[in-house]
């Protein structure tokens, strides 16, 4: 493994207003992963997992601690800078798709990569849909493709700016098990194309040994987050 981590989590807290009182969701996480690992983070609903994530990708900012993803430390960017810096290292998977249902895939995939100041944008995310095994379907809209396609979609999307980090919540939570074991296959097969590193949620135990390693959180704490034996 390289010296410099794909993703540096200092003492992380989050706290967020309710109307009982203040809620500590993150309570001092700390958090090393290398580029190139894929690891899945688990723990029961409510554990802090997908606020976790939210906060490393920049869409929620923790209380206090620190973030750094790809050697910078992103903690003190403003919002403006933290999209910008969204945009050119990480790709984001939700469990319900996220596309913009008045695009077709080929715009969906197309459009990010042309914000991102990308060369030939539509060539590549043909390419990237391709990929995914949706040449067929570049032209369909989210309303016409299957949960399964929609999501093969989010991923060449999430692919398209070749992401240091590539955080991925609940991917297969909307679809049967054969549809997101599909959907699982190509997610993996990207990342090892691409070595970036991969960071998943997830409920399936199943899933979670596919990872390198596996961290489990509880009461916005990380319990455990040790390397499998296998992969030792």
């Amino acid at each position: 493994m390289k010296d410099n981590p794909a993703l540096r989590l200092e003492n992380i807290h989050l706290k967020l207003a309710s109307h009982a009182g203040d809620v500590n969701i993150l309570r001092g996480i700390n958090l090393e992963i290398m580029r190139g690992e894929t690891v899945a983070i688990v723990g029961p609903s409510g554990s802090g997992k997908s606020s976790m994530m939210m906060v490393i990708a920049g869409l929620e900012r923790a209380t206090s601690g620190k973030v750094e993803i790809a050697g910078q430390d992103v903690t003190h960017h403003n919002e403006d800078e933290l999209a910008l810096f969204r945009r050119d290292h990480i790709g984001i998977v939700f469990q319900d798709f996220h596309l913009v249902p008045t695009m077709s895939a080929l715009e969906n995939v197309a459009v990010p990569l042309e914000f991102a100041g990308i060369d030939h944008p539509f060539d590549k995310a043909r390419v990237q849909l391709e990929n995914v095994g949706l040449g067929h379907r570049m032209d369909h809209y989210p309303s016409q493709l299957s949960g399964g396609e929609q999501q093969r979609v989010a991923l060449a999307r999430a692919f398209g700016t070749n992401p240091t980090l590539l955080l991925a919540d609940e991917p297969t939570g909307n679809l049967d098990g054969d549809t997101g074991k599909m959907v699982i296959d190509l997610l993996f097969k990207r990342h090892k194309e691409l070595n970036n590193t991969l960071l998943l949620i997830t409920h399936d135990p199943k899933l979670a040994e596919k990872c390198d390693r596996i961290v489990t959180v509880k009461d916005g704490l990380i319990q455990s987050a040790d390397v499998k034996a296998a992969a030792s």
